[in-house]
């Protein structure tokens, strides 16, 4: 069965663009001019995913994601911010509220068409997967299965996209990433597209983690590493402060 897009546009003639080429490539879809219709549309529809727009006549695209981000009816749908607003505090805002993808205006059709495929496949891996494995590494701890990280012994509050990213620099631990590589294989698109996406992503990831995010490393002109000479061996599937069982945090 095709998957459903809800656009959440009110700008008419570019939504009649996106619908278009949407349709072409096998998507149903349906376009609203207000963030209010879209709050309600996607109650009472549940689309697969949602392109919202950052400038409505209502309210801010930023309220329209933080109130499906806060809605057990509504959390679990994917949402790519597709907006004119392309400086770094707006995408870090986006990301903090838990868009899964950001896209600058103007923008391909084609590079529209491959977020949406990459976004739609992630949300399709089932949790509890070997695409979930778990990691421990100093006082960080990764739980795969749970959905959950622990630093230092407090949980830190990832979205699901800081927690693939996560995931995926523990899997490379000490080898250099570039970003390109970061985007096939934690963003799932093309890598011939150029984003300023990975480093405001790894900004906000290396704050969360707090110490942590010692393990963050910049390499210059290539893209980033995780752990290097600082960071011990990662161990076992780790388990969390407060479960049962013996952790195998390696402290």
């Amino acid at each position: 069965m095709p998957h459903t897009i809800l656009i959440v546009e009110d700008e008419q003639d570019f939504a009649d663009v996106v619908e278009l080429n949407l349709r072409r490539q096998g998507f149903q879809t349906r376009s609203v001019r207000t963030g209010q219709d879209g709050l309600d549309d996607a109650r009472t529809r549940r689309p697969d995913i949602i392109l919202l727009d950052l400038m409505l006549p209502d309210f801010p695209g930023t309220e329209v994601l933080r109130r499906l981000k806060s809605d057990p009816m509504t959390r679990a749908i994917p949402v790519i911010m597709a907006t004119a607003r392309g400086e770094e505090i707006d995408r870090i805002v986006g990301f903090e509220l838990g868009a899964d993808d950001y896209i600058v205006k103007p923008f391909s059709m084609r590079e529209m068409v491959l977020r949406v495929n990459a976004v739609l496949k992630r949300a399709n891996v089932a949790p509890g997967t070997d695409k979930d494995p778990s990691y421990t590494l100093g006082g960080l701890i990764l739980d795969g299965v749970a959905h959950r990280v622990f630093a230092d012994g407090r949980e830190i509050e990832l979205t699901a996209l800081e927690f693939r990213l996560l995931q995926a620099l523990l899997a490379n631990l000490g080898r250099v990433m570039s970003r390109e590589f970061l985007l096939e294989h934690v963003w799932g698109i093309s890598a011939d597209i150029e984003t300023r996406t990975v480093d405001t992503m790894m900004k906000r990831l290396r704050d969360k983690l707090g110490s942590a995010g010692r393990y963050v490393e910049t390499v210059r002109g290539v893209g980033y590493r995780f752990g290097g000479k600082t960071a011990p061996t990662t161990g076992q599937p780790a388990t969390h402060p407060g479960s049962d069982g013996t952790s195998n945090r390696n402290d």
